[in-house]
């Protein structure tokens, strides 16, 4: 037997469960939000445009049989309109340890943005915006930059840092008439 392979055996098995150890701390501080492969939940999604406040903005809201969601419609600016979203209902869902919402989704080349609420009785959401390329692709957003706003106006709070969340929310508001279509398929908090 040569006594190099014996010798770097140790070497490599403490290489592979080295391995297997990262392998299994991905999966495990993975944490998803919603898969639309995997379970659709559409009593869970809410349409929610502009007309809460007179706006003449539509959009719908349709689970694929592809393992896809598509939130569309077109953006109005008439009778002080300017805004599509779609709210999620994620349920106390605890992101301790987690730093960055992950999206995998095909926009439409817009720019988009991203809400969190983390208690349902606050009045604001803590938000970012990031751009669509047209292709589908994961966006990974770091929590901590998710900043507190209400009604587009950023609050003198700081950046989130909480433990939980009780709602995910994808909105378009460009300040422009505009047609848009973004094709979810899953988020997750790692």
């Amino acid at each position: 037997m040569n006594r190099s392979v014996v010798w770097n055996l140790p070497v490599l098995k403490q290489k592979m469960m080295t391995l297997i150890m990262s392998i299994l701390m991905i999966t495990i501080n993975t944490m998803i939000l919603f898969d639309f492969s995997e379970n659709s939940e559409p009593n869970k999604w809410q349409v929610v445009n502009d007309g809460v406040m007179g706006g003449l903005s539509q959009a719908t809201f349709k689970v694929g049989d592809n393992g896809t969601a598509l939130f569309s419609g077109r953006v109005s600016l008439e009778n002080n309109g300017g805004f599509s979203s779609l709210r999620y209902n994620t349920g106390k869902t605890n992101v301790e340890g987690t730093t960055t919402l992950a999206l995998y989704l095909k926009g439409d080349g817009k720019k988009y943005q991203v809400r969190i609420q983390e208690n349902n009785d606050d009045y604001f959401s803590y938000i970012t915006t990031f751009q669509t390329s047209g292709e589908w692709e994961t966006i990974e957003l770091p929590l901590k930059e998710m900043f507190p706003s209400f009604r587009g106006r950023k609050l003198d709070r700081p950046n989130f840092s909480g433990n939980s969340i009780v709602e995910l929310t994808f909105l378009i508001g460009n300040k422009k008439a505009e047609s848009f279509a973004l094709e979810l398929q899953k988020a997750f908090l790692k």
